[in-house]
């Protein structure tokens, strides 16, 4: 299959899970409707910006709720499904920031745990994030196989950090889903350049779907959900408050960007 449409899904996700769920699966059906075949739901899809995270990652670990709501997606309308994130209990009382992925089939393909965390000082309404205070990061990358070519995932935060994509790009990943919740500040300023980058440096499609709108008195995400291709195309783009960005892209065509520029065989390693 060398064509292939698909779809990042925009929210604006709030502390009510129900309602957040309703707004992901009525999107999910908006991006089928164009013709998505795979689709990227944003980081904290189903609680942002208020409720309690610890308690949902307790009742997920005994009920499941959350996974079954990403399989029956996938197989209801027959796509493959990158769950955003959704939290689990960690062993050190914290919770574990987790993207499932679901075959069309609703078969669990992997488990990504978000490597890096933010923390840091922004000058916005909420002023402090401490991700570490209450998440446990992970410590290994996420490539998969599927129907439609090798799919690494990483999670908002590690979009800054380009040696997590170098290990996605020696593990085969020909497409990053990247689930995320840049703030208002930081997403305008870097959002854009740091997704077309990593396309561009690792030659790999890159689908970006982020939060995008006023989530909370103080929590305001940035939008900009986007499809950019390897050759550093941005192939759609959205912008803020809630919607489907779907894209079409040639799978064929990115391998003969890597073909005629083997980046990747050039790498030299230098001595720290």
């Amino acid at each position: 299959m060398s064509v292939v449409v698909v779809a990042a899904l925009q929210m604006v996700s709030t502390g009510e899970v129900a309602a957040n769920l309703a707004e992901a699966r009525q999107l999910a059906e908006q991006a089928v409707a164009q013709g998505a075949q795979m689709l990227v739901l944003p980081e904290s899809f189903a609680l942002f910006a208020g409720g309690d995270v610890m308690a949902l990652a307790q009742a997920e670990a005994e009920g499941g709720r959350l996974r079954r709501f990403l399989a029956e997606l996938a197989v209801d309308l027959n796509v493959l499904v990158v769950g955003g994130t959704l939290p689990l209990p960690a062993a050190d009382g914290r919770v574990r920031p987790c993207c499932h992925v679901y075959s069309r089939a609703g078969e669990l393909l992997g488990v990504y745990q978000k490597t890096h965390l933010f923390d840091a000082d922004v000058a916005d309404s909420q002023q402090c994030y401490r991700e570490s205070d209450q998440y446990a990061p992970g410590n290994s990358a996420l490539v998969v196989d599927t129907e439609f070519g090798r799919l690494g995932v990483a999670v908002c935060y590690d979009l800054r950090f380009p040696e997590y994509f170098r290990v996605l790009q020696d593990q085969g990943a020909e497409i990053v889903a990247v689930p995320s919740a840049f703030t208002r500040r930081t997403g305008w300023a870097h959002w854009s350049p740091l997704m077309r980058a990593r396309a561009i440096e690792n030659q790999t499609l890159m689908i970006g779907a982020n939060q995008g709108g006023m989530h909370s008195a103080t929590r305001l995400c940035s939008g900009g959900s986007m499809v950019v291709d390897a050759w550093g195309t941005v192939l759609a783009e959205a912008g803020l408050g809630a919607g489907v960005v779907v894209a079409a892209f040639d799978a064929a065509a990115q391998q003969r960007i890597r073909q005629q520029m083997p980046v990747a065989s050039h790498r030299r390693n230098l001595p720290r």
